[in-house]
């Protein structure tokens, strides 16, 4: 694995942290925004994740 492929890795897990502690105050808030804000930071964070393992399968 390259260091820019692990860099990217670590921002989407990053982003996808981030998403779901967003997510969290939001619900414990009660603030459906900023819950639905998190849930779309953690699917940002799937799809890129998602595309990094494409990009891995094809380098084996």
């Amino acid at each position: 694995m390259t260091a820019m492929g692990l860099d990217d890795k670590l921002q989407n897990t990053g982003e996808d942290l981030k998403g779901k502690a967003k997510e969290a105050a939001g619900k414990a808030r009660g603030d459906e925004s900023q819950e639905a804000e998190g849930k779309a930071d953690q699917s940002k964070a799937d799809i890129k994740k998602a595309g990094e393992n494409v990009k891995d399968a094809f380098k084996k």
